[in-house]
């Protein structure tokens, strides 16, 4: 058992600390570094923790919000968790085979 690394996500909290307190506010500062990114896009960005980060839209967060990549990402250790062992299977009732039996007017 070890445990998984893992992270929280701080840009909301880094946000409100600098006053921005609307997604919107980020999109035209992103474009001013080049960064394209739609409202839905950075709304994600802001309000989710990302699976994936493009090192740039990283570099321009914490060129916006005047701060590092630590103040925004906090690594941490996730405990793993205590392997179960899987039930057994149920016993599942074995089909019956179906019986045809002629209905009225047949031979």
């Amino acid at each position: 058992m070890t445990a998984k690394p893992g992270y929280q996500w701080h840009l909301r909290r880094v946000m409100a600390d600098h006053g921005m307190f609307a997604t919107t506010e980020l999109v035209p500062c992103l474009a001013e570094r080049g960064i394209r990114l739609s409202r839905e896009q950075v709304y994600r960005l802001v309000t989710k923790v990302p699976e994936r980060l493009n090192l740039t839209v990283l570099a321009a967060l914490c060129d916006i919000l005047d701060c590092g990549p630590g103040d925004l990402i906090e690594p941490v250790r996730k405990p793993a968790r205590k392997e179960e062992p899987a039930p057994e299977p149920a016993q599942r009732p074995r089909p019956v085979r179906a019986r045809v039996i002629p209905g009225p007017g047949a031979r």
